[in-house]
């Protein structure tokens, strides 16, 4: 199979990137290396499987329609894993612009991109973020999510009904998958992880919102990593329960599916700083604030979906997780971190 991951030099698209490429795929990569963060984290991530003789890279934005396109004509992926996106809750108060560009016009851009090209299966990033005020607990595919708190969670709301008019009309199988805070090595800098361990390491206070009451459903980068390429393997068909008259956000008469993909365990993030103290023997010093406009108290995935239709179970516990995030942390990435 030939595989093509967006966003290939992003935490999660690089994990995607090396483990299909161990498991035989051949990859192609795109990525713009934007300066969202320091570009050189993410050029590390691609150091890691550059070399590797089934990859080949392009550095290429996916709001440029003309680039894009030509990577589809010169390779003709079978299938796709569309990582790549303008991230960050906090960082769309401040730059809609880059939402709109990239998630918007990017977004349709991947989606006619795989309907002239007839791609297999268009496995997307969506996020746990598109829940918004709901607060029924746990958090289901089922339930409507038409209450966004932030314009990036409306972008990837956008994102899952755009992909469901493209796979209406063209019969093209697409996934999303609603991503619930991904954590572990190689992790964003701009997430709690390695900011707060960063800001412990060095002595300074870490900016802990909502005073410490938030809840997280914490999930390791391996986990989401095996779920999304078993989610890449199982192309959707119609759902011939599907009605009209009681509508399911999760499914359709079109070969589209939406799977929440989380541990499907909400931690409190007080405990979190604490497996990180315990990890980096080291206390925090806390700076308690009030909630940020756009974030949401807590999370919490319903993942019964994703268990039955492609045997999705998560292995890795938040005491395992932290344990494996700090040793890559302090195995010298602290001072490489200095200068992201």
């Amino acid at each position: 199979m030939k595989l093509l991951v967006t966003g290939c030099a992003g935490f999660i698209g690089a994990a995607v990137c090396q483990q299909a490429l161990l498991r035989g795929n051949e990859v192609i990569g795109i990525d713009n290396l934007n300066h969202y963060y320091d570009p050189a984290l993410k050029q590390a991530r691609l150091n890691l499987f550059s070399d590797h003789k089934n990859f080949r890279f392009y550095p290429y934005a996916i709001h440029d329609e003309k680039s894009l396109f030509s990577v589809f004509e010169t390779e003709k992926p079978n299938r796709v894993v569309h990582l790549a996106a303008q991230a960050g809750v906090r960082y769309s108060l401040e730059n809609p612009q880059a939402y709109v560009e990239s998630n918007l016009k990017g977004f349709v851009n991947m989606l006619e991109a795989c309907r002239r090209y007839q791609t297999e299966h268009l496995v997307f990033a969506s996020s746990s973020s598109v829940y918004g005020a709901n607060q029924k607990f746990p958090y289901s595919v089922h339930d409507n999510v038409d209450h966004p708190l932030s314009l990036y969670a409306a972008t990837k709301k956008s994102n899952e009904l755009m992909a469901h008019s493209y796979s209406h009309l063209y019969q093209m199988p697409v996934t999303g998958l609603r991503y619930f805070t991904v954590y572990g090595p190689w992790g964003r800098p701009d997430m709690a992880p390695m900011q707060f361990a960063t800001a412990i390491m060095k002595g300074e206070p870490i900016k802990v919102y909502n005073h410490g009451h938030h809840e997280r459903d914490f999930t390791f980068i391996d986990d989401i990593v095996t779920g999304t390429l078993k989610v890449l393997d199982h192309v959707p068909s119609s759902d011939p329960l599907w009605s009209g008259e009681t509508p399911d956000p999760a499914s359709s008469t079109a070969p589209y599916r939406i799977y929440n993909i989380g541990r499907g365990q909400p931690e409190k993030l007080l405990t979190f700083i604490e497996l990180l103290e315990d990890n980096l023997g080291k206390k925090a010093i806390k700076q308690f604030l009030p909630q940020q406009p756009g974030d949401v108290i807590s999370t919490f995935a319903d993942i019964t979906d994703l268990q039955r239709d492609i045997g999705y179970s998560p292995t890795i516990s938040l005491d395992q997780g932290i344990s494996q995030f700090v040793s890559w942390f302090k195995d010298g990435f602290f001072h490489k971190m200095l200068s992201f």
